[in-house]
């Protein structure tokens, strides 16, 4: 199967934490059950809707409920951890599930600081490419410098830490794990661990992974605009590595999958409320159900907010959705893709995974 699994761990509308906990563990089963390759948890913060705060203790709760799928962070956000706690706690969880353990890392802490300081997104028009949508950029500079998310940002790191480069991480944490560093992390010393970097622009994440020959990660769930680019600067950086003899890409779609078209969006009513919330500087709300989705009352300001979001969210009947990621797996040239799938009801959002597994392996 060329399809994974990013799960956030969705906190719904009248759920609780333990309730999206127990849906995320319930959900992975399932989800080994029909072959998803890998199933891969998040890290968010602050945020009402979203439980996947610590992906390695989840990660850990995952591998001990299932069997055979592997399971990693997608990702991990390296500027609010040490280099070495990264790797001990990847190293623990695969002293007891060695070879399924994927540790995705990220920068995106470091990203937020910098377009807080003044970095500019480039205006674009959208595009058609090859029959797949490239929206104009989201301008993540306004976001960033919401003064909430500046205080978040004091709470994730010790008074006075200073991050290292990205580079420069990335390097102490394969010298860990190779047992080439001057110290040795135990557990994580020889950890049969796979290393992605994640990515949303053609920026450092893309160029760091294609120098160190790892696989990559591509965004166009978060940031459709620039996923092409990402992907381009990742190949044209690769050097072979002990890792990988070519570039591997996987790619991150949203979709939720119905019997129907018209059940599909239905059930993906709630999803512009809720990316409203993450990008008025609230934090993901718990997630809404169609009824009070339906009863928001949308400005012209609020539609252009989530526009690009709601533009590349694949929505439809398991052919349809199928056939759309086709068309991403083909244009992006990606080796697998990664579905996040978020609905009210747990059982709408394991039926659309099931749904989407059975159309992919049809011809």
């Amino acid at each position: 199967m060329t399809l994974s699994i990013l799960d956030l761990a969705p906190i719904v509308s009248g759920g609780t934490a333990g309730d999206a906990l127990r849906n995320t563990i319930d959900l992975a089963r399932r989800a080994e059950e029909q072959g998803y390759r890998r199933y891969w948890l998040a890290e968010h913060h602050f945020a009402p809707g979203v439980a996947s705060s610590a992906p390695a203790v989840l990660i850990a709760l995952v591998a001990a409920a299932t069997s055979t799928i592997r399971v990693g962070s997608g990702a991990v956000q390296l500027g609010h951890q040490t280099p070495l706690s990264v790797v001990e706690q990847f190293g623990l969880i695969d002293a007891l599930y060695p070879g399924r353990i994927d540790l995705g890392i990220g920068r995106s802490g470091q990203r937020r600081a910098e377009l807080a300081k003044g970095a500019t997104v480039e205006k674009k028009d959208a595009r058609i490419v090859d029959g797949l949508l490239i929206p104009p950029p989201f301008d993540w500079s306004r976001l960033a410098k919401h003064p909430q998310l500046a205080h978040y940002a004091t709470l994730l790191q010790q008074p006075g830490a200073q991050t290292p480069d990205f580079a420069d991480q990335i390097d102490d944490v394969l010298a860990f794990l190779h047992g080439t560093h001057q110290a040795h992390a135990i557990p994580g010393d020889g950890a049969n661990v796979q290393v992605w970097i994640l990515g949303s622009s053609g920026g450092q994440s893309a160029q760091v992974a294609g120098e160190r020959g790892l696989p990559f990660a591509a965004n166009y769930h978060v940031s459709p605009s620039s996923v092409l680019e990402a992907v381009e600067a990742y190949r044209e950086a690769f050097k072979p590595s002990d890792a990988l003899a070519e570039p591997y890409v996987i790619v991150s779609a949203d979709a939720v999958v119905a019997e129907s078209e018209a059940r599909a969006h239905e059930l993906a009513k709630g999803y512009g409320l809720w990316v409203r919330s993450i990008r008025t500087g609230a934090g993901a709300m718990p997630y809404p159900t169609p009824e009070q989705a339906d009863a928001h009352v949308w400005t012209d300001a609020d539609r252009e907010l989530v526009k690009d979001r709601l533009d590349t969210q694949f929505v439809g009947s398991p052919e349809q959705v199928a056939g759309r990621l086709r068309v991403l797996r083909r244009v992006t040239g990606a080796d697998e893709l990664l579905v996040t799938t978020i609905t009210h009801d747990h059982e709408d959002r394991v039926r659309s995974y099931e749904l989407l597994a059975d159309a992919w392996d049809r011809p």
